[in-house]
């Protein structure tokens, strides 16, 4: 079962935001097994702008940490054909078009699990499940996957 993080997830990885959630978000990279995890590419330029913007770290860093995630975990380019449906989720769905394209990359490349804070916990879309790792209960299908990696 293929598993995409949105950019929420690695930044908090990358020590953006409360210690509870960075520690939360390391955590669930280190024991999700690598070859089920896939990185929207819109995931890496809004981890960029993260990084640079709002944790003021020198650009050149910031290309290595993103260069590290991508030698680390399968990166999925955007197409527009993936674009269109996130066009058809924006309208249809009120999701932002960013974090709607990420869903749409998430399930053209075949993914079960979007793990993201910021869209709606337990929206299914072609297959695709947003699920916040950052809640109790867990998920179900995120837990099945824990037991399993």
């Amino acid at each position: 079962m293929r598993v995409a993080l949105d950019t929420n997830v690695l930044a908090y990885a990358e020590g953006v935001g409360d210690e509870i959630r960075c520690t939360a978000a390391i955590t669930l990279i280190e024991q999700l097994p690598a070859e089920l995890i896939l990185l929207p590419a819109q995931t890496m330029g809004e981890l960029y702008r993260v990084l640079t913007g709002k944790a003021k770290r020198d650009p050149a860093e910031v290309r290595e940490a993103i260069l590290a995630w991508a030698d680390s975990f399968e990166v999925a380019d955007s197409s527009w054909v993936a674009f269109q449906s996130a066009l058809d989720l924006a309208a249809d769905h009120g999701l932002q078009i960013w974090d709607a394209l990420i869903l749409s990359v998430a399930a053209d490349n075949r993914c079960r699990l979007l793990l993201s804070e910021d869209l709606q916990n337990g929206f299914t879309w072609r297959g695709v499940t947003v699920v916040n790792p950052f809640v109790a209960p867990l998920s179900p299908l995120l837990s099945n996957i824990l037991a399993t990696g």
